[in-house]
């Protein structure tokens, strides 16, 4: 009895000299919420140096299990930042030393697209080597994700390398023809159009020669063949990407809307830069070959030239366009991006009223324009110095049930700034009745704490003559300074 007694003393003052982690471990019970919950904020939200946290999950005395791995690493990647990833990266190797068979290929795999995809770059290449030195691949998903990530990062050179070092150990990442882009999927072929996305279409070019082998069937050759064309229109190379579209159509690779439109995003840009007088001309060129090849242009199409248009002030060529799509020439009729795109060129010519007309059409005509059409046309008004008018486009959002927080904002600081704090309350009040938190401060509403902008010198009206003879004016000081400029450089030569 006496013997019995001991035996079950002493078992007590076991179970209560261990703490509750410690008892976990040596029984094999589960783990609790609580210590799981206090390794992710040791990892990916504590402070410290990246050795302390190695001293704080010893305390912890936690069991690495692969639960514990996956949540750690969910958690890191929702939190985000360079930091986590850092953080997450010393828990893996924390990891490692406790059990070396803890981290399995797809714990690891995981890590690295959570790294990818938060940014830290750094500790991706450490984790990738780690992968390397097991012989370990990594998932179709992942090397996407680093791939994207290294050409996202300006580092295109390092994305091949990259590639070329996984080839040359067979470690290249495979998939079957049934899951994937169009039914295929190959590590080549995310390789090209990872760097296609970023405009790096001769380092794509490259792969592409590589592995011709590998990218000279079908459906493989369509993709590569459109996602060049998508490359070269992005880097700008209008050359290029006018051979590779003939290419294309000599191939009879099927071309679709967006091909045409890469290409003539690319050479509206390049005639923007270079040449306004060939925008119209040029791309009703290519409008007409997209017509011929069977492929019927839509509102995106037009809306890439009325931007391009926009931008050179070419007021005429895009107030026409945006008419004979409203009588239907073109074959497609106006969305909302279209009229704003016009609008917007006009409010800036000063073309007010004019401006005020079309958005009446385009209502009337059925269009249904949304919230960012009113924000960007009320911000342009704003910027003008043109508030009252800003004030009748904004009682026309109302009208289309289109206002929120950030219109009332935008209106309430420039009407303030300007000194009418009287509209500027009215504002307030109607936003606070319609239950809106607004972001800018009362503040504004005090003439004593809010300073009232004040022009320097008043407002000079141009005619259009006057304007006209001003651009003229900067263009030839422009010619001037550029030619001073070479005449010196070439005098130091």
């Amino acid at each position: 009895m006496a013997l019995r007694r001991l035996t079950a003393a002493a078992a007590g003052l076991t179970r209560t000299a261990l703490p509750p982690c410690r008892r976990a471990l040596c029984s094999g019970a589960p783990r609790d919420g609580d210590l799981e919950a206090a390794v992710r904020d040791v990892v990916c939200s504590g402070s410290g140096s990246l050795d302390e946290v190695r001293g704080r999950l010893d305390r912890l005395g936690v069991a690495v299990s692969p639960a514990l791995v996956d949540c750690v690493i969910d958690s890191c990647g929702q939190s985000g930042g360079v930091n986590s990833g850092r953080r997450l990266l010393r828990f893996l190797s924390w990891c490692r030393s406790k059990d070396p068979g803890a981290l399995g290929d797809e714990a690891l795999d995981r890590a690295i697209g959570v790294l990818a995809r938060v940014g830290d770059l750094t500790a991706m290449r450490i984790a990738i080597c780690d992968a390397e030195k097991d012989r370990r691949r990594m998932a179709p998903e992942t090397f996407t994700a680093v791939v994207e990530a290294l050409v996202n990062a300006g580092k295109e050179d390092e994305a091949v390398r990259l590639f070329r070092g996984l080839e040359r150990q067979g470690l290249l990442p495979e998939r079957g023809n049934s899951v994937g882009g169009d039914g295929v999927w190959s590590s080549n072929l995310a390789m090209v159009q990872a760097l296609c996305k970023r405009g790096y279409a001769r380092e794509a070019q490259g792969v592409v020669y590589h592995h011709k082998s590998e990218l000279s069937v079908e459906p493989m050759v369509s993709i590569v063949e459109r996602s060049l064309l998508h490359g070269w229109c992005v880097h700008g190379n209008a050359k290029e990407a006018r051979r590779v579209l003939d290419g294309m159509k000599s191939a009879g690779v099927p071309l679709g809307l967006p091909s045409f439109n890469d290409f003539l995003h690319c050479v509206c840009h390049r005639n923007l830069k270079f040449n306004p007088s060939a925008l119209v001309p040029e791309a009703m060129d290519i409008l007409t070959e997209m017509r011929s090849y069977g492929v019927t242009p839509a509102a995106s199409s037009f809306n890439i030239l009325l931007s391009c248009l926009g931008r050179a002030r070419r007021v005429k060529e895009a107030y026409r366009i945006l008419y004979l799509m409203r009588e239907g020439k073109p074959g497609c009729s106006p969305d909302w991006v279209s009229y704003y795109l016009v609008v917007r060129v006009l409010y800036l010519t000063g073309r007010i009223v004019r401006g005020k007309r079309l958005v009446d059409a385009m209502l009337e005509s059925g269009v249904l324009p949304t919230a960012k059409f009113f924000h960007g046309l009320i911000g342009v008004l704003c910027g003008t110095e043109q508030v009252d008018h800003a004030l009748d486009m904004f009682r026309l959002m109302k009208s289309c049930e289109l206002v929120d927080t950030r219109i009332y904002d935008l209106l309430i600081e420039k009407l303030c700034r300007n000194g009418r704090f009287e509209l500027g309350r009215e504002l307030w009040d109607d936003a606070t009745k319609s239950g809106l938190v607004l972001g800018c401060s009362e503040d504004l509403l005090d003439p004593l704490k809010t300073e009232v902008f004040r022009p320097a010198c008043p407002a000079q009206k141009l005619s259009p003559q006057s304007y006209k003879r001003l651009t003229q004016r900067k263009k030839i000081t422009a010619v001037g300074a550029r030619k001073k400029t070479a005449i010196t450089a070439s005098r130091k030569k």
